[in-house]
């Protein structure tokens, strides 16, 4: 049993290896075309988002590769256009940057925390794939991962957190929220899939009860999005039973 599982350790190790190499070919590709890339990491309460980004970004350059996690809005932002506190994080020429959760927490979050009002969730609603498209059309590469948990899944990890001291600082009032209003997060994420999944920027589902599968996978998928040189296109087939765009038939295959 044990050989297993160090067989599974060693395979992911390597194939995580060879992605990161094709990451860093697709970098360099980024930076001599001037290219601004965005990529939207949205999921449920430890969907493993923080994992995958370190994953993602560990042998990228650190000039040109940039991480925004939004904290709560101060009072200024309060008073602001909502989409007006995430624009400065946006990426100039050359960069690739990543959102860990986004403005898509109008949707999520905020929405069934109780910390906005239904009138601004649909006013967010109205705005927001104008918004992207608005940022696509002027050449903005914007790429959407939702990490999708069970709700067992999900119970696991959050005790996980509580008992390991080096994790203490992932613990929140939001965590206890988020098996409590598992059903009404699952509500809001099915209509912000509905509504804010747009040809320009459809929305991959990323099912990430196994977390290092799931990390392959979303790399996977993300670098077959891109034509860059000396890609190794074997290698950038995602698993369509791991990562997938949503549709109305792919929501079944959805935790509820």
């Amino acid at each position: 049993m044990a050989k297993h599982h160090d067989d599974d350790d060693e395979h992911y190790k390597r194939a995580l290896c060879e992605l990161q190499v094709e990451l860093v070919k697709l970098q360099r590709d980024l930076i001599a075309n001037d290219a601004r890339v965005l990529i939207i990491l949205e999921g449920r309460d430890a969907a493993g988002k923080d994992g995958t980004i370190k994953r993602l970004t560990e042998h990228m350059s650190p000039r040109d590769t940039r991480v925004h996690a939004p904290g709560k809005p101060s009072n200024r932002e309060e008073t602001e256009w909502y989409f007006q506190r995430f624009t400065p994080f946006l990426p100039a020429g050359q960069e690739f940057v990543l959102f860990n959760r986004s403005w898509y927490n109008r949707a999520g979050v905020e929405r069934v925390m109780g910390f906005c009002t239904e009138k601004q969730v649909e006013r967010f609603f109205e705005s927001v794939v104008p918004f992207e498209e608005m940022l696509i059309g002027d050449g903005m590469e914007i790429r959407k991962y939702y990490l999708d948990i069970s709700k067992s899944e999900q119970k696991k990890r959050l005790k996980e957190r509580e008992e390991d001291p080096l994790k203490q600082w992932k613990i929140s009032p939001i965590d206890e929220a988020a098996q409590k209003k598992w059903k009404d997060y699952s509500k809001a994420r099915d209509e912000m899939f509905q509504r804010s999944s747009h040809k320009a920027a459809p929305w991959h589902i990323v099912r990430a009860d196994d977390k290092k599968p799931a990390r392959l996978a979303l790399m996977r998928d993300l670098l077959g999005s891109f034509s860059y040189k000396k890609k190794f296109g074997k290698l950038t087939r995602p698993d369509p039973s791991i990562v997938f765009p949503w549709s109305e038939a792919a929501a079944e295959r959805i935790s509820d």
